[in-house]
């Protein structure tokens, strides 16, 4: 893939401050156009996800359709929203946001990607970065949907760098590790930005002050609201963030990637998600394909996932800088 390809998406997210760094990147990107937002539980309900989405895109001034998608995990019980990360609204606590007028798709999020797979083979890329479950009850609904989609890009997961939630999770994965196992083994091109990334990637405060200096927006400055709270929990966590705040990129990353490939290195492999116990959301790659490994689960014909492994950090916030700085807001 080259990074002049252009991209018809479609954005799996649970918004989420790094959701929407991601949003607007991809709306400020010549070669994404984004053609739909499903949304699901994670960051926040799935109420709160679709309140979030059409708002970020209503305030940017575009009209995508919206779908409320998964409320719930498909097997484990369901985890509190990290209100301490996000914000209450998931948005950094906005206070009071400006009345929009843009209604939910009536379709479910899985139904929205189906149809849209079906009318347009061969041409969307989904980007997801929450939990699975919508990407899981599609492939119920449409068993040959890996055929139908370009490809399928994930921010979640990790092989080397530690978990986010546990010593081995990562958040979106583990939010939701069965329908994750669901995508991992279904047989798309798929490709898995996780934290060996992610982590490496750190976009500073002042950034995002100046690009809302620049921009002038209601959008931009949303966005630099959010990314403030965002910071203070990575700041406080993190000892190299707190003398000059700033946040994991995460999210932003996966549009990184779709937008400009070369900046990553891969490694193909088998990935599989454990289920339960000590290691529940812990993606397992099978970092030794050439063993013929004797468990149920690891056969080689198990499909293969393109796992991120390293990352040009620099080259991404300059990418994101630039990208931010240009023309793709209307008049306020």
């Amino acid at each position: 893939m080259t990074s002049s390809q252009k991209h018809t998406v479609i954005y799996d997210t649970d918004p989420g401050v790094d959701d929407a760094m991601a949003l607007y990147f991809a709306m400020a990107h010549p070669d994404i156009d984004v053609v739909g937002i499903t949304t699901t539980f994670g960051n926040v309900s799935v109420e709160q996800a679709t309140t979030n989405a059409l708002y970020l895109t209503a305030l940017a001034g575009r009209t995508i359709p919206v779908t409320r998608g998964v409320a719930t995990p498909w097997f484990k019980d369901a985890e509190a929203p990290p209100a301490h990360i996000h914000g209450a609204d998931g948005l950094g606590n906005l206070g009071t946001r400006k009345l929009v007028v843009q209604t939910i798709d009536p379709r479910s999020s899985a139904q929205f990607i189906v149809d849209m797979a079906r009318a347009r083979p061969g041409e969307i890329t989904l980007v997801a970065v929450g939990p699975l479950g919508n990407l899981s009850l599609a492939l119920a609904l449409e068993p040959t949907l890996p055929t139908l989609l370009r490809e399928v890009v994930i921010m979640g997961g990790t092989v080397i760098e530690p978990g986010n939630v546990s010593p081995v999770a990562e958040a979106n994965i583990w939010n939701d590790p069965h329908a994750a196992d669901r995508v991992f083994t279904a047989g798309w091109k798929l490709t898995m930005v996780g934290l060996d990334v992610t982590h490496r990637v750190v976009v500073l405060l002042s950034l995002f002050e100046k690009i809302a200096r620049r921009q002038q927006h209601p959008a931009t400055d949303a966005l630099c609201h959010a990314v403030e709270f965002y910071a203070r929990f990575y700041s406080g966590l993190y000892k190299h963030l707190a003398s000059t705040p700033g946040c994991f990129a995460h999210d932003l990353l996966a549009f990184i990637y779709l937008a400009k490939p070369e900046l990553f290195t891969l490694d193909t492999k088998a990935v599989r998600v454990a289920t339960d116990g000590l290691a529940q959301g812990q993606t397992i790659v099978n970092r030794r394909d050439f063993i013929n490994y004797p468990q149920v689960g690891w056969e080689k014909a198990k499909p293969r996932t393109q796992v991120c492994m390293e990352v040009d950090a620099s080259a991404c916030v300059q990418l994101f800088e630039n990208t931010m700085m240009g023309n793709w807001l209307p008049p306020s």
